[in-house]
């Protein structure tokens, strides 16, 4: 029963540290742009090299 004593403020103020990331991150904008980077991923954007081919 002593354990709850430690166990129940440890796990409030994790909780609390948690909430707190997430309205961090809401506020700098990390979720502004969910399909970007999930679109940026299949264009094709870069210039292809001009190598040698062996042989």
């Amino acid at each position: 029963m002593s354990g709850l004593l430690y166990l129940i403020p440890i796990a409030l103020f994790l909780g609390l540290l948690g909430l707190a990331a997430f309205v961090w991150a809401l506020k700098s904008g990390q979720f502004d742009d969910l399909d970007g980077a999930a679109q940026r991923i299949l264009l094709d954007d870069d210039e292809p090299e001009d190598r040698p081919r062996a042989g």
